[in-house]
């Protein structure tokens, strides 16, 4: 069970929390968790810059140890990294040390202030721990591409209903979501191209600089 958009009153329960970008602006945000991963990750950047964009990549950090040339070639093609924890642990089954620990070890991997929890599942008391040391990124629409009892079309279909200016939407460039990722993101970077949208990274200070401006 999941939700494609996020509702308001989830938002309002973790105010600190990087929900979406308030903009004026037709601007998107792209955002890649779980890699980076040989099988998947270059296929992404090959495609985002068909349409000159940018993403946002929150890596696991085991897979930033076994795949360290894939990280520096997500910096260098000027895409952002966010750390998705070092073992994308469940915040929610996991004691509080032991994921925080987790977390930090992750953010030592890829070298980002930039967090994003694992199924979004943190609790309140590792959220203050979170607020303190990280910018916290969830996210307003969820693709559904790791589902596999959702069609293409579905997935297509989660995203394009549900994406506003300053959306952040959730892909995965995991081995489980591939089939879907291939059929869903050209046709995303397709379709909001046509309809004049750009596609930016989020970077930490232009998180603190565009809340400052629409707060």
């Amino acid at each position: 069970m999941y939700l494609v958009k996020t509702p308001q009153f989830i938002q309002k329960m973790f105010p600190n929390f990087i929900w979406k970008m308030p903009s004026k602006d037709k601007i998107i945000y792209l955002t890649f968790d779980d890699g980076p991963i040989p099988e998947v990750t270059p296929w992404v950047m090959e495609v985002l810059a068909q349409y000159n964009a940018k993403g946002t990549f929150f890596c696991v950090g085991e897979n930033v140890k076994k795949h360290p040339n894939l990280i520096e070639e997500l910096r260098q093609n000027g895409h952002s990294i966010g750390n998705h924890t070092y073992n994308h642990f469940n915040g929610w089954q996991t004691e509080n040390i032991k994921y925080l620990r987790n977390v930090r070890k992750g953010a030592h991997a890829v070298h980002s202030e930039l967090f994003r929890p694992p199924y979004g599942r943190v609790k309140p008391s590792q959220a203050k721990f979170l607020n303190r040391h990280y910018r916290v990124v969830m996210w307003d629409v969820l693709s559904g591409d790791f589902d596999p009892n959702l069609s293409n079309e579905q997935c297509l279909n989660n995203v394009i209903q549900h994406t506003k200016n300053g959306s952040i939407i959730v892909f995965h460039d995991s081995l489980k979501a591939s089939e879907k990722l291939r059929f869903v993101l050209p046709k995303v970077l397709e379709h909001y191209s046509a309809l004049g949208y750009r596609f930016e990274a989020l970077h930490e200070q232009s998180l603190v600089q565009k809340r400052k401006k629409f707060a």
